[in-house]
């Protein structure tokens, strides 16, 4: 049965990548807990070519998705890995300022009425997170963390993401390997 809605956030995880001739490698996911907001709109922009009174050819730009990650807390291990921030011998963090980022696959689910959708999105830049606290009065305000992201068509393929339901046969091991595009067999033969 098909999701006729869609709720959630959760499994949040993130996959460093390394170029290897032109062509993406991506680590094993690492998780990144307590996620509590994705917002990703459409980038890319709108072409309309008027002729006869009309728009005579209409065509959008598939660049991706621009939005945000919200989290609890971003973890010290995303933060050297994707970031580029350096431990000290005793274990102190530093964020240095001539850091590059790196970009990272970012794979995450969707609950629904009928089934979970599971979704990787394949080329992601992000940029450091928002730093904020108060102080605590007579109740515990909880302050997350947000960080900007740009999810860009991938290098060697173009795809921008991929989902799959709980039905699909890569559903089970979505967050074990970053899932790539498998041709059909049999179609064209």
């Amino acid at each position: 049965m098909a999701n006729k809605v869609k709720y959630g956030l959760k499994s949040v995880y993130y996959s460093v990548i390394a170029l290897t001739n032109g062509a993406p490698t991506y680590a094993t996911p690492v998780a990144i807990p307590g996620a509590v907001n994705l917002t990703l709109s459409p980038k890319g922009d709108k072409t309309e070519f008027y002729a006869d009174d009309i728009a005579y050819y209409v065509s959008s730009a598939n660049q991706g998705y621009e939005g945000s990650l919200e989290v609890a807390l971003l973890p010290d291990t995303f933060k050297k890995d994707v970031l580029g921030y350096v431990a000290d011998a005793s274990g102190a963090l530093f964020e240095d300022a001539n850091a590059n980022t790196k970009n990272i696959a970012l794979l995450f689910e969707f609950s629904g009425d009928a089934n979970a959708t599971r979704h990787v999105l394949y080329n992601v830049a992000v940029e450091r997170p928002n730093m904020e606290s108060s102080t605590k009065t007579a109740s515990k305000e909880v302050k997350t963390e947000t960080m900007n992201i740009t999810a860009s068509p991938a290098v060697n393929t173009g795809y921008v993401k991929a989902k799959a339901e709980s039905t699909d046969s890569s559903y089970a091991d979505w967050f074990t390997d970053v899932y790539e595009f498998v041709a059909p067999t049999g179609q064209g033969d």
